[in-house]
């Protein structure tokens, strides 16, 4: 979507300080590598830069120092390696995502081939105001999703069957958010302070607490910055599919609706944020969420 621009005017390519260089940052989903692309990237650097990378902290990879004379062959190299020139500008940018299931013993949703497949629908699209996209797999969101335009959360709201709970404790000593307390020999859980971060289901040593709702999390309108602010609710969905095209629908409406020059959290109420929740809660919302 980006070609018609020519090369030099993607995202991915930024200008350093001094204009004799350029910087590329690559596209990486989820910030997952391969060894030999690791192996690859290292070899572009030395070929076509100073032989150095940055780590960034939307989970990919920019080579410094890159003669602008010499974008079109590393371009060419890095698309072959399976690592290709990224985003940063007006447009959907890498797409961050913590370990999900496939590491983490907290994590109540996969994220690595969630991010993937959201990538392959939306990145690199053009949008009136830069789109940022992190996937969590818990409520304690190591990669900040509340902090980014659209947040995934995995969590589940806990449900305890009345007269199985042993009493022993272990679920009051697990919950961070102190949310549960033992009453006359059983835990009790105060749906106030629970986050609906999972950790007492998967703390249960009798396997006696149970999932009532596992289900996607999904926000609209973070920012970091000097001004920080949380993204606000959109949807709570149950699956994969319907997380990708809710993303999907919200790339869209940013695309007819928002300003440019403008962050997406500071001009929610300006472009009808309440109206499409609603939209989006009808077609969406599983009927289940409180």
């Amino acid at each position: 979507m980006m070609h018609e621009f020519g090369l030099h005017a993607k995202g991915g390519v930024i200008t350093e300080r001094n204009a004799d260089f350029a910087t590329i940052r690559l596209r990486i989903p989820a910030g997952v590598l391969s060894a030999e692309q690791l192996r690859g990237i290292s070899r572009i650097a030395e070929e076509f830069a100073d032989g150095t990378v940055h780590l960034t902290m939307r989970q990919t990879v920019e080579i410094p120092h890159l003669d602008p004379d010499r974008l079109e062959d590393a371009a060419i190299a890095l698309k072959e390696n399976g690592t290709p020139i990224g985003a940063e500008r007006d447009e959907v940018v890498n797409i961050m995502a913590c370990p999900g299931t496939e590491r983490c013993k907290y994590a109540n949703i996969e994220t690595i081939n969630l991010a993937k497949k959201i990538d392959e629908r939306v990145f690199g699209k053009r949008v009136p105001t830069k789109i940022r996209i992190s996937v969590s797999g818990c409520t304690y969101m190591c990669n900040s999703p509340l902090l980014n335009e659209i947040g995934i959360i995995g969590r589940i709201r806990p449900l305890r069957t009345p007269g199985l709970c042993t009493g022993c404790g272990t679920c009051v000593e697990y919950c961070r958010e102190c949310a549960i307390a033992l009453k006359n020999g059983i835990s009790v859980l105060d749906e106030q302070k629970c986050v609906q971060c999972g950790i007492c289901i998967h703390s249960c040593p009798y396997d006696l607490l149970k999932s009532e709702f596992a289900h996607y999390q999904i926000t609209v309108g973070g920012r970091r910055g000097a001004d920080p602010h949380v993204g606000r609710e959109l949807v709570e969905v149950e699956t994969e599919e319907q997380v990708i095209d809710v993303v999907d629908r919200i790339i869209y409406w940013v695309y007819r609706t928002a300003w440019s020059n403008r962050l997406l959290g500071d001009q929610l109420d300006e472009i009808g944020f309440d109206t499409f929740r609603e939209e989006i809660r009808k077609e969406f919302s599983s009927g289940t969420a409180t």
